[in-house]
């Protein structure tokens, strides 16, 4: 694990990604502590202050200290995001294992199954899964769990069908192994560095998918300090106050870039091929 942080330390994409997590997880972990004001403290005669030395991101239509949501709502949106697609990859990688051990005619139902569902759009498919299970912030990660699992799904299958073909599997097999053996001890651990990769790159898109969930009010409810719940709220003040919209919406990209980053890095360091 310290070999593989040294080389992606290595790499200009992996070292920025890197630094920018970093910095997610220490407002995630310390961000509440260092937050200057609570962050539903509401100072009515502060209303719409601009970016200061009294507040740094300026403050809201209720007087609440920008920059101190945006801590404190690191701690839900970046954890939620990063939960829901461990889940969605954990659930597709099973499927797609499992799929390409069985072969034949249970690969061929899984698979268009799979393929029926992710003609339907990720977000359209989020919002359906919302709508049925109610809102809150729980509900939003296995609607981001759900939509991620079938693509996943059909990236794992791809490299495990070069696994089922190994000698170790077929070894396995002539042990008289189980199949659930052989899928979780076998064939899975040789196919998670594309994974790895994968999932990385899908926590960027879950974090978007999250707060755009919130911002539609299917997500984190009032008052929470969601980012995405934050770019809704100042929606009607973006003429007035730009900077209530302008420092989650920041927030909110620099998560998907650091993420984005770290996957290439990753994808350079595990594919040796791909050196330069």
């Amino acid at each position: 694990m310290i070999e593989l942080l040294r080389q992606l330390a290595r790499t200009p994409q992996g070292a920025a990604g890197l630094l920018i997590l970093l910095l997610l997880a220490a407002a995630c972990a310390f961000g509440p502590a260092i937050a200057p004001y609570g962050p539903e403290h509401i100072d009515f005669l502060g209303r719409f202050h601009p970016p200061g030395a009294r507040h740094w991101f300026g403050a809201d239509q209720l007087g609440r200290d920008v920059l101190s949501r945006l801590l404190t709502g690191a701690r839900s949106t970046v954890p939620t995001a990063l939960a829901a697609t461990l889940a969605g990859t954990l659930l597709g990688a099973v499927i797609g294992t499992a799929s390409a051990y069985l072969g034949g005619r249970w690969d061929e139902i899984i698979m268009r199954t799979i393929d029926a569902v992710m003609a339907i759009p990720g977000l359209l498919l989020a919002l359906l899964v919302v709508n049925t299970l109610g809102k809150g912030e729980m509900n939003a990660a296995i609607a981001i769990a759900a939509a991620f699992a079938p693509g996943m799904a059909r990236i794992t299958r791809s490299v495990a069908l070069v696994a089922r073909r190994q000698d170790y599997v077929g070894a396995a097999i002539a042990r008289g192994e189980r199949g659930t053996w052989i899928v979780f001890r076998e064939m899975l651990p040789n196919v998670v560095a594309p994974i790895v990769v994968e999932t990385t790159i899908r926590v960027a898109f879950a974090v978007m998918l999250f707060a755009t969930l919130s911002f539609l009010g299917l997500g984190a409810q009032p008052p929470a300090s969601d980012w995405g719940l934050m770019v809704a709220d100042a929606r009607p003040f973006l003429h007035q106050a730009p900077w209530m919209i302008v420092a989650p919406g920041a927030a909110i990209a620099l998560t998907a870039i650091g993420f984005n980053l770290l996957g290439d890095g990753l994808r350079d360091v595990l594919n040796p091929r791909d050196e330069r």
